[in-house]
């Protein structure tokens, strides 16, 4: 298990999120989104092979009330 973040797919996103209670992806009028306990977290859209930077995957980390520690153990 790493101890730092790294940048990862949105596919991997989405894994981690469903394996930390988040249903969905469900779509919404620009991006999709996930819910957990009536917190919505915005998906950002597939870029083509891009990663999800470590900036963008602390923004939603912090959207969703999620630790740095609590993620890296689902990975």
């Amino acid at each position: 298990m790493s101890t730092r973040l790294i940048p990862i797919s949105r596919r991997e996103l989405i894994k981690r999120l469903t394996a930390m209670g988040f249903a969905g992806p469900y779509p919404g009028t620009k991006h999709q989104h996930m819910i957990r306990d009536g917190v919505f977290v915005m998906i950002p859209n597939p870029h083509h092979g891009e990663k999800i930077s470590i900036n963008l995957q602390l923004i939603i980390l912090k959207e969703a009330g999620i630790s740095r520690e609590e993620w890296l153990s689902v990975a």
